[in-house]
């Protein structure tokens, strides 16, 4: 781990972003350019007093779970990615198609969207990023580990996942999570993490067997879909999706049609938040 050089990279890289290009306000109160310590703090989900000890060279080394935060938080591209964590002392994660570094150029969109709900996906269906009203119309995707990251996964193993739909459309969305799986698994060549997913879905479950001896592939989003919603109930959004250039990620954005009773409801959701939306259990 090199200390001085770690502290002088976060700082030049804190003091280069304003809080715009992370979607933060300005603020009256703002005497210098760039973000604050604090501000970043929050942005990858550490204490201010932590972040403060590594731009101080006194921090205790950050795991690879906390530097890839970092390198989120900050918009690092993936060479400058790379070289934070080796100036954190780890070696830097294998570059391949499919990773964890959510796209700096999707997260500047995504920033921006803060009135409607808004997450990042991988084509795992994988939840990197999701904003506040993702979170209270969802929960929060992110808090998943294992094969359970996978939206897919959880769609075939773990019957709460379904509750975000109506039971009429079930039979849908199911051949559009497989046929989406089938792209990706082809896509990923032998990434041994989709093969898993697969290998365990075949396993332990009798509907997605059948809809996998189909042979279906398709990497599509409905364009207008009805969610449920446990205190607000069924909400119709629109979905427009943005894929990065190699189909690896995308952003997608859920709005309604101005005027309507479901314009009002993801209107409510910032009211409402994640207040009553907790997993059961």
């Amino acid at each position: 781990m090199d200390r001085t050089q770690l502290a002088d990279f976060l700082r030049r890289r804190r003091e280069g972003l304003r809080p715009t290009d992370v979607g933060l306000p300005v603020g009256p109160r703002r005497r210098a350019p760039g973000l604050r310590r604090e501000e970043v703090a929050a942005l990858t989900g550490m204490s201010t007093d932590y972040y403060a000890r590594l731009e101080q060279r006194r921090g205790p080394q950050p795991s690879e779970q906390m530097v890839a935060a970092l390198a989120r938080g900050l918009r690092l591209t993936l060479d400058e990615r790379d070289h934070l964590f080796r100036l954190a002392g780890h070696h830097a994660p294998v570059r391949v198609r499919r990773a964890e570094h959510v796209s700096p150029a999707l997260l500047r969109v995504f920033d921006r969207l803060q009135d409607t709900p808004a997450l990042i996906l991988s084509d795992l269906a994988d939840t990197l990023v999701q904003n506040r009203l993702a979170r209270a119309l969802f929960g929060d995707e992110t808090r998943h580990t294992g094969p359970a990251r996978s939206a897919v996964y959880r769609w075939f193993t773990d019957p709460d996942a379904r509750r975000c739909y109506p039971e009429r459309d079930h039979a849908h969305q199911s051949r559009l999570q497989v046929a989406a799986l089938r792209a990706a698994v082809t896509a990923g060549g032998a990434d041994p993490r989709a093969q898993e997913i697969v290998r365990r879905l075949l396993a332990g479950s009798a509907e997605f067997r059948e809809m996998w001896s189909q042979h279906e592939v398709g990497k599509r989003f409905d364009d207008h879909k009805t969610l449920v919603h446990p205190e607000l109930g069924e909400i119709a959004v629109d979905c427009q999706a943005l894929f990065t250039e190699n189909q690896a990620q995308v952003l997608l954005v859920l709005t309604a049609a101005p005027g309507t009773e479901d314009a009002e409801k993801l209107r409510l959701l910032s009211v409402i938040g994640e207040q009553q939306f907790s997993p059961a259990g």
